[in-house]
């Protein structure tokens, strides 16, 4: 705003008041003063602002660019890059996974299955690979959750827990599971307070009627083999109150009583 502007404001601001007596034209010039420094402030701070616009401009317009060229940029990655890797991960994916289907089915030769799963043959990737070639993508995290499923059932525990722990997930279903399996692990290898850890983080991870009571359960029984009968006690009270229909919840009072007996 121009100087002309502020005064043609004190001009208008006179002719609307005419003050009566010394006291209020005291009291006026004193306002009047008070706008005018306002006014004469708000001029030099426009003024400050249009020089240091003027004086960056060029910095200014070279940001802009730079924003726009980095969204282009971005944009395109993620169309013609990010897209098409993620297209492919996820065609990988389906070779290894027919052999991990094919082992939960099985009678036999479940190990040579989940092996072929996760090594891969006939030049096809297996979930080793997946999760490496294709770090980052859907498809890739998708293979860390399958290889550390299948080391499990392998039983070759630290392998199950370095994949699974690569995993991450907040899918109503495979989040809680992938947690719970690192659980198991854990307590296949006789570390209860970590699998304790897992357990619970399971129960957590989502609230759902499967999964949740599943993981609260198994909490508490590992609560129990590590006499800490209390939170044990908690645990599966929780179950009887927001999972009672659940599988779990099925004679979970003989289960409370117990923890609570033990605690005593």
């Amino acid at each position: 705003m121009s100087p002309i502007i502020f005064n043609q404001n004190m001009a208008t601001y006179k002719k609307k008041y005419k003050p009566e007596g010394k006291k209020e034209q005291q009291q006026v010039e004193e306002m009047e003063s008070t706008t005018a420094e306002v006014f004469n402030t708000l001029d030099e701070t426009a003024s400050k602002s249009e020089q240091w616009i003027e004086k960056n401009s060029k910095l200014l317009f070279t940001s802009l660019v730079a924003i726009v060229v980095i969204f282009l940029g971005y944009l395109a990655y993620s169309t013609y890059v990010v897209a098409p890797n993620e297209l492919e991960a996820s065609n990988e994916l389906a070779f290894p996974r027919k052999y991990f289907d094919e082992a939960s089915t099985a009678g036999s030769g479940i190990d040579s299955l989940l092996t072929l799963g996760l090594e891969g043959a006939d030049g096809k990737y297996g979930f080793i690979d997946i999760a490496k070639v294709y770090s980052g993508t859907d498809a890739g995290n998708l293979a860390n959750y399958y290889a550390g499923v299948s080391y499990l059932q392998m039983k070759q525990y630290d392998k199950a827990i370095e994949y699974l722990g690569k995993f991450d997930s907040d899918d109503e279903m495979l989040g809680p599971v992938a947690l719970g399996a690192m659980g198991d692990a854990f307590a296949d290898i006789n570390q209860p307070k970590d699998a304790l850890e897992y357990y619970t983080k399971a129960a957590n991870k989502r609230d759902n009627n499967l999964t949740t009571p599943l993981f609260l359960y198994k909490a508490a029984q590992t609560a129990m083999e590590l006499k800490e009968f209390s939170k044990a006690a908690s645990l599966f009270t929780k179950i009887k109150e927001n999972y009672a229909s659940s599988e779990q919840g099925r004679d979970i009072e003989k289960f409370i009583n117990a923890a609570k007996y033990a605690a005593e």
